[in-house]
């Protein structure tokens, strides 16, 4: 079960298509706007309500995204009635759909309902996330609105509190259904994923790599660092035009932020093909929910929709990025430099993590961006040797590691009688 956008959800379809091959029956919930993304990859689809994934339709909602408080107060009132709706598909894709006769729920935390269903079925409910998000660590501070690396240690686990605001704005609407509709009484820790009904410790998956971030010493045994959740590697090449463009110069660079459009989406086109310009560089622009005009062409820019980015990335100079937990996963596999330009939520964190990896130039805050600091770090990006061989050797490493078959022996064993 996952909530989200396609970075949301397109790890849970490889992770479903590892379980299939290991034989597993598996039922893969997602919102109905990925219907035909999750079938096209053979997965068992039940569709659940979209619920606050419309308000990434929503003009206003780039104020969110850049952080105008008004914007936010407005999308705390109406999320609520959202996943109420949601609440109520999720139970009858568990109770009477293709999720029925279920042996163990694996969700995201956006979803909300995973424990509860899992707890109202009687079997295990496994948390599975691609950022570090919810289990605290003295090692770094939560990850989830870009908080400053130079917290003391001491100070660190405590701003993973900062995932109770979760309970605070849904709380009520969680316990009405569970009341309401599963016949739960109230939890104790109620809306705390990384509890189970008996107050123990309940499993997570982190489908990111240990080669970028290591586990810490204090995460107990209950977590587990399997490596990226990537799609198997398309047999079909890249389009005919893509190749034709890449076979025409020098290696170009991908500008995408994928579903993060800010204020003025047209602006921040113009602001990437100056920095390109400034840079020398020619340019391959990807397509989102409306972050850049991918349909500008000219014969050293190319725009691209739906295309493969693990066999597109490794073709490019450099990768810039919003640094969204797929994207960057997908970047780091790529062995190539990235420039990251961080919007909200984990992207900071992920943002200077790459940076002292020694992968990318220091980060580009999307409300700080200008076409001469974004050319500065393509220009670094793409002509530094060390941070060429950074990427290469740790893009080695990230691809060596089999994510999916250490998440599926876990949930074997986790949902062994």
């Amino acid at each position: 079960m996952t909530l989200g956008t396609r970075g949301d959800v397109q790890p849970f379809i490889a992770l479903a298509q590892g379980l299939l091959t290991a034989g597993h029956q598996v039922t893969l919930a997602a919102p109905q706007r990925f219907a035909g993304f999750v079938a096209g990859h053979g997965v068992p689809f039940a569709g659940v309500d979209d619920g606050p994934m419309r308000l990434m339709d929503d003009p206003a909602i780039a104020g969110v995204i850049e952080g105008r408080m008004r914007a936010r107060l407005r999308q705390v009132r109406t999320m609520p009635a959202m996943f109420t709706q949601l609440l109520a598909y999720c139970w009858t894709v568990a109770s009477h759909g293709a999720g029925a006769g279920a042996d163990v729920v694996v969700h995201n935390g956006q979803i909300i309902a995973g424990q509860h269903v899992a707890e109202k079925l009687g079997i295990p409910a496994v948390l599975a996330l691609p950022m570090p998000v919810y289990v605290p660590t003295r090692e770094f501070p939560w990850p989830g609105v870009g908080l400053p690396s130079w917290l003391p240690a001491s100070a660190n686990r405590a701003t993973f509190a900062g995932m109770k605001a979760v309970e605070a704005m849904f709380g009520r609407v969680v316990d009405r259904w569970r009341e309401d509709t599963l016949g739960l009484p109230r939890r104790r820790g109620r809306h705390d994923p990384l509890r189970r009904p008996d107050n123990g410790q309940a499993p997570v998956l982190h489908a990111f790599s240990p080669s970028v971030l290591p586990p810490p010493e204090d995460w107990p045994g209950s977590v587990h660092t399997t490596g990226y959740w990537f799609l198997p590697l398309s047999d079909e090449a890249l389009p005919p035009h893509i190749e034709d463009f890449l076979g025409s110069g020098d290696p170009p660079v991908f500008v995408g932020f994928g579903s993060m459009s800010g204020r003025d989406p047209a602006r921040g086109t113009a602001l990437v093909l100056e920095a390109a310009r400034r840079a020398g560089k020619r340019l391959v622009i990807g397509a989102g929910w409306g972050g850049l005009d991918s349909s500008i062409q000219a014969d050293d820019v190319l725009g691209v929709g739906d295309v493969d980015y693990m066999r597109l990335f490794p073709r490019m100079a450099a990768v810039v990025h919003h640094g969204g937990a797929g994207t960057v996963g997908t970047a780091f596999a790529s062995g190539r430099p990235q420039v990251v330009c961080p919007f909200v939520a984990d992207q900071p964190f992920w943002a200077r993590l790459a940076h002292h990896r020694g992968v990318a130039p220091a980060p580009q805050p999307q409300r700080h961006l200008t076409a001469a600091g974004l050319a500065s770090a393509i220009t670094t990006a793409t002509t530094d040797p060390d941070m060429a061989r950074a990427a290469e050797k740790l893009g080695h490493r990230v691809r060596a590691e089999d994510g999916i078959s250490a998440a599926v022996a876990a949930l074997e064993r986790i949902a062994e009688p």
